[in-house]
């Protein structure tokens, strides 16, 4: 069982790798080209000299110095990225995941109606979902590439996708996670006053995006959710939320800001409690398996660095040629023609590459942090942002071609709905949060 789920781990890492270097091959070659062609056009036509230099050696905004900067945020993710990998190591060893596919079991038990009872595939999403819960992408994959393998033995249409598989990848693309993670190694790495302020507005954008996700696809599907046990899940959480909501809208900024912190910070200190806790009334060896998961903390620091350096570079010539200036621009007039507040838009590039690369994603919130500051409002909304949804056409891509589903129906529509719901909830939180 275990050589099997290794040998299925590997490969799905080389399909992810193959399908992540397609997306981002395209994005990168079209930031270049773009910013070549407007710096060639400024140089020639309108007489910048300066402007190729600017691009090269510019001092912070350059590409020497980007590489630079792209490095150090790399080398300054290790230390969070390995503690928070190895406490969910321990967490995953002392049966985090099956307590919360125990405790989900029942509710996406209604959600899909045409899974027989027993049937594996519903223990393979479980284990995905709540992988995805815990922040365990690695883990999370494998079981979501099983529960589609399931999900296609009992489907009548072999090349077509059936509702559970829509509704499956549709709450997975919706991106709920417990702890963002990255975003606050990031964060961290960026020398942020308080790298986990952003917690709870992540936590909130996640979870309106998967219930929008859950609402589009359950009235497609025609699906009745007024049931007991759906309501008793989505109305016990919303209730919880919408109480955080108004108790928060009665605070100033300043307030705001001090109970975001100290809630955010007080969440993850429980969470760290319960799996310590959980670990020891388990008998299980706590400080191997955070040794063990910390050492993939480093591997993904580490391993990132080519695509960041890659990313950071492309951004860095459309800044400085001028073409991101022009963009955001146009938007900022766009809107402020209807008389909104366009600071929202200096943190809209995340969201606007998040459908189609993680990594692109990562890299735009990334520049806009250090291009204004990671407590910025555009810092912070682009990592609520991030955290918001995952990567839609690439999570169709994998997810739908490792069953080789050539008809996606109306999944990656519903998607990309959600998607936006999450982008609006993102926006609107930013400001309730952050002012």
């Amino acid at each position: 069982m275990v050589e099997n789920l290794k040998s299925l781990n590997h490969s799905v890492s080389l399909l992810l790798t193959k399908i992540q270097f397609m997306a981002l091959s395209r994005i990168w070659s079209a930031f270049i080209l773009i910013a070549l062609a407007v710096a060639s056009w400024k140089v020639f036509l309108l007489g910048d000299t300066e402007l190729f230099s600017k691009m090269v050696t510019g001092a912070d905004t350059g590409i020497i110095d980007t590489c630079k900067t792209a490095i150090s945020i790399s080398m300054g993710l290790i230390g969070i990225m390995a503690l928070f990998m190895g406490l969910m190591s321990i967490a995953e060893k002392a049966g985090g995941i099956r307590l919360l596919s125990k405790l989900i079991g029942p509710f996406f038990s209604r959600l899909f109606p045409e899974i027989p009872k027993g049937h594996p595939a519903m223990g393979h999403m479980m284990m995905n979902f709540s992988a995805n819960l815990l922040g365990l992408d690695n883990a999370a994959t494998p079981f979501g590439i099983k529960a589609m393998e399931s999900l296609q033995e009992i489907n009548p249409d072999k090349t077509t996708a059936s509702d559970a598989q829509i509704m499956f990848l549709c709450l997975h693309a919706s991106g709920l996670t417990l702890i963002p993670v990255s975003i606050i190694a990031a964060r961290a790495s960026l020398h942020a006053q308080s790298p986990t302020d952003i917690f709870v507005p992540c936590m909130i954008a996640t979870f309106v995006a998967t219930i929008a996700a859950m609402l589009i696809v359950s009235w497609k599907q025609k699906i009745r959710i007024l049931q007991p046990v759906i309501l008793a899940w989505i109305g016990g959480i919303s209730s919880l939320i919408a109480l955080l909501v108004v108790y928060i809208q009665s605070l100033d900024l300043f307030h705001v800001q001090s109970f975001s912190g100290m809630l955010s910070n007080g969440i993850i200190l429980f969470i760290f409690l319960i799996i310590v806790s959980g670990a020891l009334y388990k008998k299980i060896n706590i400080f191997d398996s955070f040794v063990e998961g910390a050492k993939g903390g480093f591997d993904t620091a580490i391993r990132i660095i080519p695509f960041l350096v890659g990313i950071l570079v492309a951004i860095s010539m459309l800044r400085t040629s001028g073409t991101f200036d022009a963009v955001i621009l146009g938007m900022k007039n766009l809107f402020a023609m209807f008389g909104a507040d366009t600071r929202f838009v200096d943190g809209l590039p995340t969201a606007l590459i998040k459908p189609l690369s993680g990594s692109g994603a990562r890299g735009m919130m990334i520049d806009t942090m250090t291009t204004f500051g990671p407590d910025s409002f555009p810092g912070r909304l682009s990592c609520v942002l991030q955290g918001s949804s995952d990567t839609t056409f690439y999570v169709v891509a994998v997810y739908f071609g490792s069953v080789s589903i050539r008809n996606t129906r109306y999944a990656i529509p519903a998607m990309l709905l959600a998607d936006l719901v999450g982008v609006i909830t993102s926006i609107v939180l930013a400001y309730m949060f952050f002012g």
